[in-house]
């Protein structure tokens, strides 16, 4: 069950793909985390999916990563008398609290943070940005708008306020009572919608404690001001370029996906990229081509995961669309540019001897043709800082903790591997080298190097070099075992 790519693929589940057997065919086929999307669906469904993938583990020992994906808080319009107004250009249209059905001229807007938020001249983007008002007089329960941008209107579109920053929270009572359930489900990841500050992470880091890594979602533009803080608090971001791309001009996302991505790989922090990516492959059996170049160029980026949503959860070619997200990356991974790239964009290393010992690791590995960068780790860091290098090695992730394998799963270059424990510091060569040869990374005769977590083997082992919390053993030749 190796992958012979680097990048990952997350792939989401839904109406299609929520049988036992077209789950195991999107896995052998290449995903390696499945995202439930709890905006969808009801608990009883992702439980059933839930369960199907624990038990492909089983089947096929490996470690696969689940992520749970939040709604967030959904701003969204009331209802008209007739369920649909059209709105045109220079016409005044009143929004306020009262719940009665709106005309032509007023329709119920029942978020009163929004108000306590305007200011004159606010931009109010109404069904993912195809209608624009701005704000001409406001209160605390009515906002008096002129259309710049008209359109049909109907029941419960979204509201979305650019350049302002709501004082909402991230997580709504039914994102508290779905995040009770994943967690009990014993979710890997998960994905927190609707994020503008730091303080909105630390928010749902807080409940879950360390029971599950947390991805924010960037999908305002607000976030983006704080975005450096935003990912030294995250364990993982997702660009969510739908939602970006409804509040900025879209020729501002691609230079925005690449800030972000660059900001994840100096922080050593796992980046997905999201939404759209072969999005006419939801109707279609091939995308556009300028849909494999959009796949191609966040592989090229070095991201760390590219994501499948309608493709995989409602499309009707979600085996195929897995297909062809794999052999794009497999394609792009070929190209020797790829990792020339990687190697002129690597980020600098931070002055600590972890950093220092884990770039001397990825140097030596390609140096002398190692088969694999081994990384023993408990927590999954030691693992995390060699992703960051981005080794042309893959990395062989050994670890005791079942859950630590499953997060990265989502991780650049990492293939995961659960194991009991060492007894013994004697133990090490020779179960390492029969890991990576029963996995398929090495045969008699190759090189492995191996890099050790601080709290995985005693301070006084021997052929052991350590400072700090990472360790490197002396270069592995593997042998009979």
């Amino acid at each position: 069950m190796r992958r012979y790519r680097a990048t990952k693929i997350v792939a989401t589940l839904g109406p299609v793909s929520s049988s036992q057997e077209v789950i195991e065919q999107l896995f052998l086929k290449g995903v390696d985390v499945f995202r439930l999307n709890f905006s969808h669906g009801t608990h009883e469904t992702h439980l059933k999916n839930y369960k199907i993938i624990r038990a492909l583990e089983t089947k096929y020992g490996r470690p696969i990563g689940i992520l749970q994906d939040l709604q967030g808080p959904k701003l969204r319009v009331g209802a008209f008398k007739e369920g649909k107004i059209e709105l045109k250009a220079g016409d005044h249209f009143r929004f306020d609290l009262d719940p009665t059905p709106g005309d032509s001229t007023r329709v119920n807007l029942p978020h009163p943070e929004i108000f306590s938020a305007l200011q004159k001249e606010t931009d109010l983007l109404l069904d993912d940005g195809k209608l624009r008002l701005k704000v001409q007089n406001y209160g605390p329960d009515f906002a008096e708008t002129t259309v710049i941008i008209g359109g049909p209107l109907s029941n419960s579109k979204g509201v979305n306020v650019p350049g302002v920053t709501l004082p909402i929270s991230a997580l709504t009572e039914k994102d508290h009572r779905d995040l009770a359930f994943g967690l009990e489900m014993g979710v890997d990841w998960v994905a927190l919608s609707f994020v503008q500050r730091a303080e909105d992470v630390t928010e749902v880091k807080s409940i879950i404690g360390n029971q599950a890594s947390v991805i924010a979602k960037l999908e305002k533009p607000m976030a983006i001001e704080h975005l450096n803080e935003i990912v030294s608090v995250a364990d993982g971001i997702m660009v969510a370029r739908g939602d970006l791309g409804v509040e900025m001009l879209p020729e501002e996302v691609p230079n925005l996906q690449k800030k972000i991505i660059r900001a994840c790989r100096m922080t050593g922090k796992p980046v997905i990229v999201a939404t759209q990516m072969l999005d006419s492959m939801v109707h279609l059996p091939t995308p556009t081509r300028a849909e494999a170049s959009d796949v191609a160029t966040a592989v090229y980026d070095g991201v760390d995961a590219v994501m499948l949503s309608a493709e995989s959860a409602s499309g009707s070619y979600a085996q195929e669309s897995v297909s062809m997200m794999n052999r794009i990356i497999e394609s792009v991974e070929r190209d020797p540019y790829y990792y020339q790239h990687l190697r002129d964009s690597r980020t600098p290393w931070q002055a600590t001897s972890a950093d220092a010992i884990t770039a001397a690791a990825r140097q030596v590995s390609e140096t002398i043709s190692a088969s694999a960068i081994v990384t023993l780790t408990t927590s999954g860091s030691t693992t995390l800082r060699a992703a960051r290098e981005r080794p042309q090695t893959p990395i062989l992730a050994l670890t005791p903790n079942h859950q630590v394998a499953r997060r990265l799963s989502l991780v650049w270059g990492t293939h995961p591997i659960e194991m009991q424990d060492f007894d013994s510091i004697m133990e090490i060569d020779p179960r390492v080298s029969h890991l990576a040869m029963q996995n398929g990374f090495a045969q008699i005769g190759d090189n492995l190097v191996l890099t050790i977590g601080g709290d995985f083997s005693q301070s006084d082992a021997p052929r052991v070099f350590y400072s700090g919390t990472t360790r490197v053993l002396s270069i592995i030749a593997v042998g009979e075992v």
